[in-house]
């Protein structure tokens, strides 16, 4: 099923500004909890559908991408969507925007207590890299393989950073993972609870640290991660491959690796947008009498037809033959710029020869308002 436009999912206008998306999603968030509706799967499903727009809206790069793109801006190389979350992953990245987490602001405001309140917010961070792409790559498709250190859960204490997984109860939150405070407001007193400071909502602590980590969880690794590059992305763009970063300190999600894109530039082909140009050179007698001409297009050599009297600065269009949109809009085409080329350097026989053409009144310059168009586009491409 195609996605939901994010502005409409959280029904703010596409120049709303941080704040207008954030309370639009703290709306849509309390309107959905799980808390709230429990055992219904629509309501679950909008709620992550509303975290899966907050996240990519409330991200400068994201929003960027996504104006520009839509959904294939921000989607991985896999085809699948950049997010990739539960409902526990989400309250545990994104309840903050209540002060807390998602389970203490209902428990503040309704009282209650869930499932939620001892998660954690623990996230790796994520890892940006650089590919280069040849044309080729970057009109077809690629699956990419590398590798790169980065930092993975510890085998030896599965992530948990404790010695054969051993832990303390929390003497700050006596495990509950939380703290809460009486603040006094104009409405009059609040009970607001917070994630506990001293074991970050878990509830306990580790008891003897694992001696491969040191206690953190993680280690540094090599590490081959592959992924999907989408036909049409170009220089600029930048890939999110969801979990694929750098795993987070004793357990949490996961970072993500952002994939920057660079082109190599093609020794025939350029690019412009989704089309491509090129320049075919033919020679004076080849633009009067006409010619078969072979030129490069993505899917190998083609041969084109010159028609006799031929201009300089033509435009030749082959449609479909340039690059596909990312967003599948559609393909671009190849356009081929015919340049008649002229001799720097003559002998004696063919100066005679070019002195008596010269003499023909076929050969004097008589452009019809067509050959002025094809002047003036060549001017606009130079």
């Amino acid at each position: 099923m195609a996605k939901r436009d994010y502005y409409e999912v959280l029904g703010v206008q596409k120049n709303a500004t941080d704040e207008e998306i954030k309370k639009a999603y703290r709306q849509k968030a309390i309107q959905y909890h799980p808390d709230k509706n429990q055992g219904n799967k629509e309501a679950e499903e909008k709620f992550k559908e509303a975290a899966e727009a907050y996240d990519t809206l409330s991200d400068a790069n994201k929003r960027a991408r996504y104006d520009r793109f839509g959904h294939a801006g921000v989607e991985n190389g896999a085809g699948n969507g950049g997010f990739n979350m539960d409902v526990e992953d989400i309250l545990s990245r994104f309840g903050n925007i209540f002060g807390g987490g998602f389970g203490s602001a209902f428990s503040s405001i309704f009282g209650e207590e869930n499932d939620y309140s001892q998660q954690y917010s623990n996230r790796g961070g994520d890892i940006r890299i650089r590919i280069k792409l040849t044309l080729d790559e970057t009109v077809k498709g690629v699956e990419k393989k590398i590798k790169i250190n980065k930092l993975v859960a510890c085998s030896h204490c599965n992530g948990s950073g404790a010695k054969d997984g051993k832990y303390n109860v929390c003497s700050a939150c006596k495990g509950s993972g939380k703290t809460v405070r009486i603040a006094r407001t104009m409405f009059g007193q609040m009970q607001q609870v917070s994630i506990c400071p001293v074991c970050q909502g878990q509830g306990k602590t580790i008891a003897t640290p694992c001696g491969h980590c040191r206690g953190e969880g993680t280690v540094k690794q090599e590490t081959e991660i592959s992924f999907k590059v989408p036909a049409g992305i170009g220089e600029g763009m930048q890939l999110t491959v969801s979990g694929k970063g750098n795993a987070a300190r004793r357990g949490g999600i996961n970072g993500d690796l952002l994939v920057l894109i660079e082109e190599i530039p093609d020794k025939d082909l350029i690019r412009d947008g989704n089309d491509l140009l090129y320049t075919l050179f033919i020679t004076v007698p080849q633009a009067a009498l006409g010619c078969t001409a072979e030129i490069p297009t993505v899917d190998g050599k083609a041969k084109i037809k010159i028609a006799p009297g031929t201009q300089s600065g033509k435009i030749l269009r082959l449609k479909g033959k340039g690059i596909p949109d990312v967003n599948r809009y559609g393909i671009g085409d190849l356009l081929v710029y015919v340049s008649v080329w002229i001799p720097k350097k003559l002998s004696k026989d063919e100066e005679k020869i070019l002195k008596k053409l010269d003499e023909s009144e076929n050969f004097k310059p008589n452009p019809s308002s067509e050959d002025k168009s094809i002047f003036e586009q060549a001017r606009n491409m130079n």
